[in-house]
C-alpha cells in the first residue's frame, strides 16, 4: 500500500483535495453525467482522477477521507416529502396522545389511545418443494417457486399505553371490516364503558375524513378519530407490529391454504401478545419541529 506521508511527514494530499473529493461524493452522478444512479467507492475513485483533482489515489485512502465525515454515497434510503399542509398540527396531536395528552390536558386513567391500521395483500405462497430446515454449515433453505393461494387483509388495533392487542382477518378491505374490529374493540371493557378512546389511523379510504369521524362518533359515541398527516403511517404505533409480524412470522412465506396463513397470523397475535410491552416511543414534538426546519419552507408551500 503505498504510503500517503510525503518526505518529512507532512500529507501527501493538500487539504483542497480532500474538500474536492469529499464535494465529489456528494454530488448525485447523474448531475456530472454519468450513467449511474449512485457512486461506489470504485466510482469515485475513477471520477477523482478523470477530473484530474487527483493523479493517483488508493481506494484505502477515500475510505478514510469519506469515514472522517460518515459519507456512504452507495447507500441510499428512502423518504417521503410532507404533502399535508396541516402536518404539523397533525402531527403533533399524535405525538401529543403518545405522551396521554389531548388539547393541551393530561388524560385520564379511563381514556385509551388505541393506533390501528390494515396490512393488506398478505399472501399465502405454496411453495413447489418444502422448505428444508437449518444444518450445520448450511442455511434453512426455501423453495423459490411457489403457487398463490389467495390473499389475507390483516386488520390490527393496539392499545398504546397498555399493550393490548387485536386483529382480525378478511379477503378485502372497506368500511365493513374496519368496523368490525373497532367494534370489537369497543364491545369489551375497559373501552365500551371508557370516557373518550382515540384511534389513530391514517388516511385510508375506509376510515379518512369527517365522514368516518361522523360514523365512528355515530356507532361508539365515546370515540374520536384522529388522522396522521397524509403519508405519515410512521407516526402510527401499529405500523411497529407490523414490521414485526412480517420479520417473524410472515418471512419467509409459506403457507398450503389461506386457512394456514390466518392460523399463523392470529397465532402470532396471541404470542406476542403474552410478551407485549408498550413500545418506547422517543419521537416528540421538539424532534418534530426540528424535522419541519430542515424542510425548506418554500418546497412545503409548494407541496401544499
Amino acid at each position: 500500500m503505498k504510503n500517503n506521508r510525503a518526505a518529512g511527514g507532512w500529507p501527501a494530499f493538500p487539504p483542497s483535495v480532500v474538500v474536492q473529493v469529499k464535494a465529489l461524493a456528494c454530488e448525485l452522478p447523474y448531475r456530472l453525467g454519468l450513467p449511474l444512479s449512485r457512486f461506489s467507492m470504485a466510482d469515485i475513485r475513477r471520477e477523482v482522477i478523470a477530473q484530474g483533482i487527483t493523479a493517483e489515489i488508493s481506494g484505502t485512502t477515500l475510505w478514510r477521507w469519506l469515514s472522517a465525515d460518515a459519507l456512504q454515497p452507495w447507500r441510499h434510503r428512502s423518504w417521503i416529502f410532507p404533502r399535508d399542509p396541516q402536518f404539523a398540527e397533525k402531527a403533533s396531536r399524535v405525538l401529543d396522545l403518545y405522551e396521554r395528552v389531548w388539547n393541551g390536558r393530561k388524560l385520564r386513567p379511563a381514556e385509551f389511545v388505541i393506533s390501528a391500521d390494515e396490512k393488506t395483500s398478505i399472501q399465502a405462497r405454496r411453495r413447489r418443494h418444502p422448505p428444508l430446515p437449518t444444518a450445520p454449515g448450511r442455511f434453512a433453505r426455501i423453495e423459490h417457486e411457489y403457487k398463490r393461494a389467495g390473499a389475507w387483509t390483516y386488520f390490527a388495533a393496539w392499545d398504546v399505553h397498555h399493550a393490548r392487542l387485536f386483529g382480525r382477518c378478511d379477503v378485502k378491505n372497506g368500511i365493513v371490516p374496519v368496523d368490525n374490529l373497532v367494534g370489537e374493540v369497543m364491545d369489551q371493557e375497559p373501552y365500551r364503558s371508557a370516557r373518550r378512546v382515540f384511534w389513530i389511523m391514517d388516511n385510508c379510504s375506509s376510515h379518512r375524513g369527517q365522514k368516518a369521524v361522523h360514523r365512528f362518533k355515530s356507532k361508539w359515541p365515546n370515540t374520536v378519530l384522529v388522522h396522521t398527516p397524509v403519508h405519515a403511517s410512521w407516526l402510527n404505533q401499529i405500523e411497529i407490529y407490523f414490521s414485526v409480524v412480517q420479520r417473524k412470522a410472515l418471512t419467509p412465506n409459506d403457507f398450503s391454504s389461506l386457512a394456514e396463513a390466518k392460523e399463523r397470523l392470529l397465532g402470532f397475535q396471541s404470542y406476542y401478545q403474552r410478551v407485549a410491552k408498550p413500545f418506547e416511543w422517543t419521537f416528540t414534538r421538539k424532534d418534530l419541529q426540528a424535522l419541519l426546519t430542515k424542510v425548506n419552507p418554500e418546497e412545503l408551500a409548494k407541496a401544499a
